[in-house]
């Protein structure tokens, strides 16, 4: 069994270097645009809720993102070199095997300093749709009392490339929409309140994800 983790608050400033990196890559690599990032507050604890269909959507939105981001990311990726430059940029490994003390402690810290934290509320990649929503957004949602954004990637898990199959088509356009801010309440984490903000957190990333597809022209990312 894997030994205990404490609970450290990740650095922001390793957060806006990963920002930097990601925003310089990202705008070579691709064409995103970029739409509604005035949404996003500009102040305070905030909670981006992501879809996920494909790798690079974490670098997408830390490079588009109006503010840097603290993202949870599974414990399998932080290996050799790979994991000691996850961690310098500030972001969050997490076992999704259980519940994660340590993981949960670092995300709950980053919203009470006043951070963004950064979510793939289906908990890995799928189609994309928010259909299969994990208790984990909703318990953050409620336990910080934090803002949630929705957040449609679209684009990225359309076609593989032509030089690297893996990646999108270089200089390939890939669309991040934000959406309003909604908050969920705060103070209760019954299990009755967890399913009734799991669904209302549901509800409206899926309508966000309707409404990105029907504005980006954007059927679907699959």
């Amino acid at each position: 069994m894997e030994a205990a983790r404490s609970v450290t608050r990740p650095g922001a400033r390793g957060a806006v270097a990963g920002r930097r990196l990601a925003c310089g890559v990202i705008h070579t690599v691709w064409r995103p645009r970029v739409l509604g990032a005035w949404r996003v507050p500009a102040t305070g604890p905030v909670i981006l809720a992501v879809n996920h269909t494909h790798n690079v959507d974490g670098p997408v939105l830390m490079g588009t993102a109006p503010r840097p981001v603290h993202f949870l990311i599974k414990k399998e990726a932080f290996t050799g070199p790979l994991g000691t430059f996850l961690r310098g940029m500030g972001q969050i490994r997490v076992d999704r095997a259980g519940a994660d003390r340590a993981a949960i402690g670092s995300a709950l810290a980053v919203l009470a300093a006043g951070g963004v934290l950064g979510i793939f509320p289906e908990g890995t990649r799928t189609t994309g749709d928010f259909a299969a929503l994990r208790a984990g957004l909703a318990y953050f949602a409620l336990r910080s009392g934090a803002p949630v954004v929705p957040v449609a990637v679209l684009g990225s898990g359309e076609r593989p490339g032509r030089v690297i199959a893996a990646l999108p088509p270089l200089r390939g356009r890939i669309d991040v929409v934000f959406g309003d801010p909604f908050t969920v309440g705060g103070g209760r984490r019954t299990g009755a309140a967890l399913d009734a903000a799991t669904d209302r957190l549901r509800q409206r990333l899926t309508a966000h994800l309707k409404d990105a597809r029907r504005h980006t022209r954007r059927a679907s990312d699959t």
